[in-house]
């Protein structure tokens, strides 16, 4: 089989959660790729041909998005049932990982699942996804943040599905090209998204009503304001973070501090890239994995 070809399997996990998964190449090291909100796996596939001929790597679907499971109860997709998803599924590849890199909303579970786990990746690579410590100190103290996270309070509301799917899924792309450049949305690509979307946005939306990590709508509100426990946030394992400076969504003071909770730590500041610097820059982020994968542990 051409190791650059793309195989899709469901990865069944305990609890009855099914993953739909990318995968491409074959041996060793192996990788696996976290994708964030509104996307899916697919994202990741010229990453993954780019290293077809010396990684195996696998992208799921994460729950609740194309062809995974997406149980219809919102409790579903607190932070525990997610992480747990991701530690089923690195466990049934055999564990440890030898690199995890995610982003967006994948990089959330990701640096959660690095905290709680560390057994199972022995290298982390984060691309535009913050640290949840230091997005709680910036949603608590920094007005800056808050005003770029306000379209948060937007995708909790009860109507959120339905008006991100009028007019053509316009507010959905309006993220894509709110948040960065969009000049690698083609019509092909946009067609790629509409697919995914008509499939379903209830799960991906669920992720943002489980969250207390988003600015509070009500002044009165202190949940966003409490400090998360350095004990449970902290990374031991080699961690590099890479990070396109134009994100409007997600600014560079989250890289502020950093080594409080990641000592073994490198950022990389990339200046003309925003929140999808996936799509913008992807010979750097297959720059970032071969310089992670090329690090003794």
């Amino acid at each position: 089989m051409n190791p650059t070809t793309v195989v899709e399997r469901d990865i069944a996990l305990p609890g009855g959660i099914v993953l739909r998964c990318r995968a491409m190449g074959c041996g060793a090291p192996r990788v696996m790729l976290l994708h964030g909100f509104p996307e899916a796996a697919f994202v990741w596939d010229a990453t993954m041909r780019a290293l077809a001929a010396e990684a195996a790597c696998l992208a799921p679907n994460l729950r609740g998005y194309a062809g995974s499971s997406a149980p219809a109860d919102s409790a579903a997709y607190e932070v525990k049932a997610l992480v747990g998803d991701l530690a089923a599924l690195v466990e049934s590849q055999a564990a440890p990982l030898d690199l995890l890199v995610a982003h967006d909303w994948g990089g959330a579970l990701a640096w959660n699942l690095a905290a709680q786990r560390p057994e199972l990746l022995r290298r982390l690579l984060i691309v535009n996804a913050p640290h949840p410590a230091a997005f709680a100190r910036e949603l608590r103290d920094n007005p800056a943040q808050r005003a770029a996270s306000a379209y948060m309070n937007f995708l909790v509301r009860d109507d959120a599905e339905r008006r991100l799917a009028e007019n053509d899924f316009r507010r959905l792309f309006g993220m894509l090209e709110r948040f960065g450049a969009a000049g690698w949305l083609d019509e092909a690509q946009r067609e790629r998204y509409r697919e995914l979307w008509r499939q379903g946005l209830a799960g991906p939306l669920a992720y943002y009503r489980n969250t207390t990590l988003r600015p509070a709508s009500d002044p009165a509100d202190a949940a966003q304001a409490r400090p998360l426990p350095d004990a449970l946030v902290s990374v031991s394992v080699p961690t590099w973070v890479l990070w396109g400076e134009r994100d409007e969504a997600l600014l560079p003071c989250l890289l502020q501090g950093l080594e409080r909770w990641v000592p073994r730590l490198e950022i990389e500041r990339v200046a003309d890239a925003s929140h999808w610097i996936v799509h913008e820059q992807p010979e750097r982020v297959v720059a970032a994995v071969r310089r992670a994968l090329a690090t003794p542990v």
